[in-house]
């Protein structure tokens, strides 16, 4: 099944931010072979559609998103625990993020809807989620 994710609260098709489907990450409502942002296989996410180690961008590990392939602490890019993403390896309040909460991803730790960065359309793996996290991020 694809899950959708879209820009804020709103569902219609001009905010759409990425579709997932398959273990793949691809630009707004497109399945294509050529919109592919990233590519998920297993613990790791992929830039493009290539699962070469040369695009390798995240490993996830026990909550943990390292850069790269290394699982060194000095490599560690977020982590996610609680609902939350925090910067790096801390969690403490300061360095939240985002909060995920029912299908909504909100800047920082306020689940106002002031603060409603995207809203996810189905479930997703931890995997994807950071996937769909680059997306938002760094490709848009």
């Amino acid at each position: 099944m694809d899950v959708k994710v879209y820009r804020g609260g709103s569902t219609s098709f001009s905010n759409l931010v990425c579709t997932v489907k398959d273990g793949k990450v691809y630009r707004k409502g497109s399945t294509s072979f050529s919109d592919i942002l990233f590519t998920i296989k297993g613990n790791q996410i992929y830039e493009g559609s290539s699962t070469s180690f040369s695009n390798l961008a995240a490993t996830v590990k026990d909550g943990k998103v390292y850069q790269g392939g290394s699982t060194s602490f000095s490599n560690i890019m977020m982590t996610i625990q609680d609902g939350r993403i925090f910067k790096g390896s801390s969690t403490s309040f300061s360095s939240i993020l985002a909060t995920i909460q029912n299908g909504k991803v909100y800047d920082g730790s306020s689940t106002s809807f002031s603060n409603l960065l995207l809203t996810i359309d189905g479930r997703l793996t931890i995997e994807e989620l950071v996937a769909v996290w680059f997306a938002y991020k760094y490709c848009y």
